[in-house]
């Protein structure tokens, strides 16, 4: 799956778009707001909406059944992120991880990721990982027969992530043209845990000037990424 659900466009394509369309209304509304304070605003308008994007059909529809809870939770956030930004200020530490302050406590602190990989074994992948699908899925819809899907996943070719059992389910986004892309085997070899690599992968790196990893593999950009890979893995 080498496009983003949104009229075809890629995940970083999309938030791109949403942050100028944001820069924009703000301009018109109030001309007093200051262009870095535009631009901070879009960036945040732009990944939130990317990343609600990437949420199973599950949780979107969740967020579908509170609107009238989202303006309250909405500033929350907000209150949130202006704290955690004055906190970082204050201790000099502005890209010191490059995950957001309010992703649940079990995955922030991931400067020290070998002391979370175990805590993302008790989270719902549907909470984290995006759009994952089993082998059937795969089979029907990417035509990726059982067999190749299994020797990929033996030679760390693909991100499997375990669901109960025995069961594992496989997420979409690494997939292009039926493939999972370039470059998994070699973050997989860095950081061993599936679930933590797959964490990485999809969230902005501060190692990537805020970029999401698994949108430079999509786009060949394996060097960047198996680099910083190496920084972000443990020991």
């Amino acid at each position: 799956m080498n496009r983003f659900p949104i009229q075809g466009m890629r995940q970083d394509d999309f938030a791109e778009m949403v942050a100028e369309e944001v820069e924009r209304a703000l301009a018109q509304y109030d001309e007093a707001i200051n262009k870095p304070t535009m631009v901070s605003v879009g960036k945040i308008a732009g990944s939130i909406a990317s990343a609600v994007t990437l949420l199973s059909p599950k949780h979107q529809r969740a967020i579908d059944s509170i609107h009238a809870d989202l303006p309250g939770l909405a500033s929350k956030f907000v209150r949130a992120l202006a704290a955690e930004a004055a906190r970082r200020s204050e201790a000099g530490t502005s890209d010191a991880v490059g995950l957001p302050v309010i992703l649940p406590a079990a995955v922030e602190g991931m400067s020290n990721p070998s002391n979370k990989a175990d805590d993302l074994e008790s989270m719902l992948i549907e909470d984290w990982a995006g759009r994952v699908a089993g082998s059937t899925y795969l089979e029907e819809n990417l035509h990726i027969a059982r067999s190749t899907l299994h020797r990929w996943q033996r030679r760390n070719e693909v991100i499997a992530l375990r669901k109960g059992g025995r069961k594992h389910v496989f997420p979409l986004a690494q997939f292009v043209d039926g493939r999972p892309v370039a470059g998994i085997r070699d973050v997989l070899s860095l950081i061993s845990n599936p679930r933590l690599a797959w964490l990485w992968l999809t969230r902005p790196s501060a190692h990537l000037d805020g970029r999401v990893p698994i949108d430079l593999l999509r786009q060949d950009q394996i060097q960047d990424v198996v680099e910083a890979a190496r920084v972000f893995a443990p020991g």
